[in-house]
């Protein structure tokens, strides 16, 4: 869940996505919604109105659908998600400069704290 939270924040960040096994996903965008599938099955969108993003997705490996909303606020941005197994995450990214302090936890027990730099990354 930590790696998934992780990819949606950056997701978010940048709205691109990686995978290591094939570097781009397939992506369909219009003028307000973005739709990827990457090489292993994995799909996103993602939706802006206004300062509010919405996401939905479905994550092969857990074999589960999940949504999440941010909600930004100047240079702080709320996010709550769920998915379709009952787990449920909240948390929020700080904007300070080129870098973003993030910290978000779960239901399933997880929780982290980090800090991403344009410079040197997560």
């Amino acid at each position: 869940m930590k790696y998934l939270l992780c990819s949606l924040l950056l997701v978010t960040a940048t709205q691109a996505s990686a995978q290591a096994s094939n570097p781009l996903a397939t992506c369909t965008r219009s003028a307000t919604l973005l739709s990827c599938v990457d090489a292993l099955g994995n799909a996103y969108s993602v939706a802006t109105v206004g300062t509010t993003t919405y996401l939905r997705g479905f994550e092969v490996i857990g074999k589960r659908y999940w949504a999440q909303t941010n909600s930004r606020y100047g240079q702080l941005t709320f996010f709550t998600g769920l998915a379709s197994d009952g787990e449920a995450w909240v948390g929020y990214t700080r904007r300070v400069g080129w870098t973003t302090i993030n910290r978000f936890s779960s239901s399933a027990g997880a929780r982290a704290k980090f800090t991403c730099s344009r410079m040197t990354g997560c």
